[in-house]
């Protein structure tokens, strides 16, 4: 018996031409290619309101954080692409994070959704450094909920994105475009 992979492909990004929304596309054609089931999200379809404990005891838990949960509970991997906002991930990434790590129902476990999950980040800047360094913050975050965020880490400048989408057929690490 054959086991499929089921991976939740995202962009820290709400931009609507953003570079590491075509990024992630391209590594979720890769692993569909290598014969993953893969679910791509696009945060932006999930508003959540700024992580706030006393919202969440006044008003309960969003109803979007549970559709992200949801999300996160039924895949056992995840492609993050994030930008690098000021040498770190943006805050509508630790936002979906910080709600996705919380208990929706009572008895529920801290961070049911991230245990044991397998992560490859990645992430393309105009910058020099391609977003290496919210990076950095990410590989970290995801260590400290118990996601094991895999050897590979991809960044790129923006420009090379834009040469990997417009031109397909290029070998990006692990993923193959057709």
């Amino acid at each position: 018996m054959t086991f499929t992979p089921k991976i939740l492909a995202f962009a820290g990004s709400t931009r609507a031409d953003s570079y590491n929304k075509k990024m992630v596309k391209i590594a979720a054609a890769g692993a569909k290619a290598a014969g993953a089931e893969v679910t791509y999200l696009d945060l932006r379809d999930l508003p959540l309101p700024l992580f706030d404990e006393d919202l969440q005891a006044q008003e309960g838990f969003p109803e979007n954080a549970r559709k992200l949960k949801e999300l996160m509970l039924a895949h056992q991997g995840l492609l993050i692409a994030s930008p690098e906002y000021n040498s770190s991930i943006t805050a509508v990434l630790k936002n979906a994070i910080d709600w996705a790590s919380r208990p929706s129902e009572p008895g529920e476990q801290m961070l049911a959704c991230f245990n044991g999950k397998v992560a490859t980040i990645m992430s393309a800047s105009p910058g020099g450094m391609g977003g290496m360094r919210g990076l950095v913050h990410l590989r970290s975050i995801l260590g400290n909920i118990n996601v094991i965020a895999d050897g590979v880490t991809t960044s790129l400048k923006a420009g090379a994105v834009r040469q990997l989408a417009v031109y397909g057929k290029k070998r990006w690490g692990v993923f193959f475009v057709n």
